[in-house]
């Protein structure tokens, strides 16, 4: 879907609902189904050639997506019309799946794939029955099942600002696609960045980058800085004293019950974590299996 400059939003608005996508799409796939989605479709896998016929061609790209996504194996018939949105997926049995582009993505063949990937996403979703309550969130969710899963860098590809022509593609934020995309680098070692063909969506990614990075320095990670730290000791010594639950503090940790126990989230998955308040110690997340360096 083509957008104004003006229109394109910026920074991290969702970043709540996008957390709890995150979240909700390891309770629903468990971490030893989540890890099976190691690979990324590459960029040869969404390419088209100039002289290759429009349907074949966007038919070869959807089973591409197809197959990232671990749905079944089955024929994806692919249309093009005039339409608001920038495409429309029938959440059918199957087994074919039905999808209709908008007829710009007939001159503007670099990025079907970047809409195939939202829409098959959307087939995946519905298959496993996870979905957010409201168009808005259920969107966000499946910008995020994209991204984490391994398709979705595509989407952030699509955005492009030059001059009087931009363009964006999906409900996220360009940094927000960045920030989930860091989040699945960092869980899968899988570095991105070389496929990038837009500058604008590098910056974007870079930018999500350091916000995922700066979630990991939080307390009582025991990667936090000098002065989140300082903080945090002082919020402790204030549980301590009062012997009952206080707010959660910004950098998103909260303490809580006797023995003093420390809750926050998890940089990885976001679920939110428990521990008690002893000094140094190793956590590691029941739900993504992260092994936390923590100083509580």
């Amino acid at each position: 879907m083509a957008t104004g400059g003006s229109e394109i939003e910026h920074g991290f608005p969702h970043l709540d609902t996008v957390r709890s996508a995150v979240t909700a799409l390891f309770r629903r796939l468990s971490y030893d189904t989540v890890s099976t989605f190691d690979t990324s479709v590459l960029p040869v896998d969404a390419a088209f050639d100039d002289a290759e016929d429009i349907h074949l061609g966007a038919q070869r790209v959807g089973r591409a997506m197809v197959r990232r996504l671990h749905l079944p194996d089955a024929r994806v018939v692919v249309s093009f019309r005039e339409m608001e949105h920038a495409a429309n997926v029938e959440l059918t049995a199957g087994p074919e799946y039905f999808i209709e582009l908008n007829e710009r993505f007939r001159t503007h063949r670099k990025d079907i794939g970047a809409a195939l990937a939202h829409e098959v996403t959307h087939v995946a979703l519905h298959r496993l029955g996870l979905d957010f309550p409201g168009t808005r969130d259920n969107e966000i969710l499946t910008d995020t099942a994209a991204t984490y899963l391994g398709v979705g860098w595509l989407l952030l590809d699509a955005y492009r600002e030059h001059g009087p022509f931009s363009q964006k593609l999906g409900y996220l934020t360009p940094e927000e696609f960045g920030y989930v995309l860091a989040k699945r680098a960092e869980f899968f070692g899988e570095d991105p960045a070389p496929w990038f063909t837009s500058p604008q969506a590098y910056d974007a990614y870079t930018a999500g980058a350091a916000q995922a990075r700066q979630e990991a320095r939080r307390p009582p990670l025991a990667a936090a800085g000098r002065l989140a730290r300082l903080r945090y000791a002082r919020d402790r010594r204030l549980a301590r004293s009062a012997g009952r639950p206080g707010p959660e503090a910004p950098d998103g940790y909260a303490f809580e019950g006797a023995p003093l126990r420390v809750s926050f989230p998890c940089p990885s998955c976001c679920q939110r974590i428990r521990v008690p308040v002893r000094g140094r110690l190793r956590a590691r997340c029941g739900l993504c299996k992260t092994l936390l360096d923590c100083d509580t």
